[in-house]
């Protein structure tokens, strides 16, 4: 089955998945190293050397970044939205995903991103909540 692809894809990623898809189903990663281990989620190699200690020392106080928290609140938005025992429950949350994800939009743009995908998600994200093709 073959997934379906955000309209905001480039032909670049409809290329890549396709790669990708193709190699798996040839069975190119079942071999690799590590496979069936659980990762190293304390992997810090990305984080610049000298914040490496303090980017520790939140994550063992509990600290969440306001982007996962928001993504988390997303999360758990779609899932009453889908399961909502009733309509106005239902309005309610998808008023917060509304909320939730114009802000994340202005904060992207703050940042000098674009709007476009932002939008094209939240799009995807109702019409998938509310049953529409």
């Amino acid at each position: 089955m073959r997934r379906q692809r955000p309209p905001a894809a480039s032909w670049i990623d409809s290329l890549v998945e396709d790669r990708v898809a193709r190699a798996q189903a040839e069975g190119q990663f079942d071999d690799l190293p590590g496979a069936g281990q659980p990762l190293d989620l304390d992997d810090d190699l990305l984080v610049p050397e000298e914040l490496r200690m303090a980017c520790r020392i939140l994550k063992n106080a509990g600290f969440v970044p306001p982007e996962v928290q928001t993504l988390k609140d997303i999360g758990e938005l779609e899932r009453l939205v889908r399961t909502g025992a009733d309509d106005a429950a239902r309005r309610r949350a998808l008023a917060r995903l509304n909320l939730l994800f114009a802000r994340m939009a202005e904060a992207r743009a703050a940042r000098g991103g674009g709007l476009e995908l932002d939008e094209a998600y939240y799009r995807q994200v109702v019409d998938r909540l509310l049953g529409e093709p």
